[in-house]
């Protein structure tokens, strides 16, 4: 069983419409809602390659419930603490010239009892899962330290994922995380080095193996990615593949990897892994997930290198 955590669950609701102007009545042409957060895309992902996926967290009454469908559907058990309020909703408006155009409504604060509740479930559901993984970012009303109290409740023998802000990640590199999946900005803010070149770039990921965390997933977006640990460093590039979305792909890689790692895969497999679901992720233009179909076809056809 992995367990995924969610601080932080978002309605995207994304709009075609005909053209985008201040002041003018607009024709929607297509219109897609999805229930995301970065945990959830990577519960629905270990769900499609047939991980026990467990998805927890906060949710919220007023347009929280669609989320329990959503779950339902994909495989995924839930157990959530609700909270009063509304989810945050990101509404995208594209028009005729591809042009995006985002309003946010954050989210309705979380109650402090509710944030107590939660430090309870992770503490016992985690005590029979081979992985948690803990991704996205805080919800308003948690205290700055939040992260860093949900990893510490997980017993030590169950590996920790984590994919969050360079900043935040910065600051739970003492909770003996195995596996972190930043990108190349999110890398650079939770060292402070900055990359330039493929050096810094290495200098940067042995600067996190130095304070504890045992494996660097390093995203590249369509250049693929890096993994290394303190023995060993690969690199795998991602297939040309034609790119109708970038969402939730790198929650796909987290996906992968953390169900690869939770079976005790080699350091090249965990990485190709991962590489090969975020890249059947980008194939699909409205979801925030993947095939696992496409995901069979891609693993096989890539290639990993030491280096």
């Amino acid at each position: 069983m992995i367990l995924c955590v969610s601080l932080s669950p978002c309605v995207e609701i994304n709009f075609e419409v005909d053209s985008l102007a201040v002041g003018k009545m607009h024709k929607v042409i297509n219109r897609r809602t999805f229930f995301t957060g970065k945990a959830m895309n990577v519960a629905t992902g270990l769900s499609r390659l047939g991980a026990h996926a467990v998805a927890s967290g906060f949710m919220f009454e007023e347009n929280g419930r669609l989320y329990e469908q959503e779950m339902h559907k994909e495989g995924v058990t839930y157990k959530f603490v609700w909270n009063g309020g509304r989810a945050k909703e990101v509404y995208n408006f594209i028009d005729n010239r591809s042009m995006l155009t985002e309003v946010v409504d954050e989210a309705t604060p979380i109650d402090g009892d509710n944030a107590k509740q939660l430090l309870d479930i992770v503490a016992g559901l985690s005590k029979d899962c081979k992985a948690v993984v803990f991704s996205g970012d805080l919800n308003a009303g948690l205290p700055e330290d939040y992260m860093h109290q949900v990893l510490t409740v997980i017993p030590p023998h169950v590996l920790k994922v984590v994919d969050t802000d360079g900043y935040r990640l910065a600051n739970l590199l003492d909770c003996g995380l195995d596996l972190v999946k930043p990108n190349m900005d999110e890398l650079s803010r939770a060292t402070g080095i900055k990359i330039t070149d493929r050096d810094s770039m290495v200098r940067a990921c042995d600067n996190l193996l130095e304070r504890g965390v045992k494996r660097v997933l390093l995203s590249l977006g369509k250049n693929g990615a890096i993994i290394c640990d303190e023995k060993q460093r690969f690199y795998c590039t991602s297939l040309n593949v034609a790119m109708n979305s970038t969402a939730g792909a790198g929650d796909a890689m987290v996906a992968a990897a953390t169900k690869a790692l939770s079976e005790g895969a080699e350091l090249a497999d965990i990485l190709r892994c991962g590489v090969a679901a975020g890249t059947a992720s980008v194939t699909l233009p409205d979801s925030i997930s993947f095939l696992k179909e496409k995901y069979d076809e891609v693993l096989q056809q890539l290639t990993v290198k030491e280096i």
